[in-house]
């Protein structure tokens, strides 16, 4: 069915969820399993009047995300490894987080997508946006949305 799954966390207890059914169906299928991370690029203004931050603090703060990151992936390997599933791990470093997880998709040549949704409506979706649904609508690889 399906031979490798990739899994798009972020730290939080809906995505936690993800993780769990993502590794539950890849014991079940006997797959491989891609742990992704999308790490966001340190904000930078380049406006008259921004705050400006030395380069030095900008490479701090994105190794301490990146940092953080890992540690995160680090968790989803070790619950594979508990329940005898191969993970890779994997850190993107990207703004467009649906594009990072679309792209991860196709390098790592996953033939699933699993991700969660925190079900956002109106105009909290408008203001927020939704990942899951961009990725869901444009991606060319099976997508397994959990809520």
């Amino acid at each position: 069915m399906y031979e490798r799954i990739l899994v798009a966390t972020d730290g939080s207890p809906l995505s936690d969820k993800a993780v769990a059914n993502a590794l539950s169906l890849a014991k079940l299928c006997g797959a491989s399993l891609v742990a992704l991370k999308v790490v966001p690029r340190y904000p930078r203004s380049y406006l008259e009047g921004g705050v400006t931050v030395d380069n030095a603090e900008i490479k701090r703060i994105e190794a301490q995300w990146a940092e953080q990151a890992q540690a995160m992936l680090d968790k989803v390997k070790a619950e594979g490894k508990a329940v005898g599933v191969t993970v890779k791990t994997s850190i993107a470093k990207s703004d467009l987080v649906a594009e990072a997880i679309m792209s991860a998709a196709t390098k790592q040549r996953a033939d699933l997508i699993v991700m969660a949704s925190h079900g956002r409506k109106g105009l909290k979706r408008l203001l927020l946006g939704s990942e899951t649904q961009h990725v869901l609508t444009h991606s060319q690889i099976p997508v397994l949305v959990l809520r």
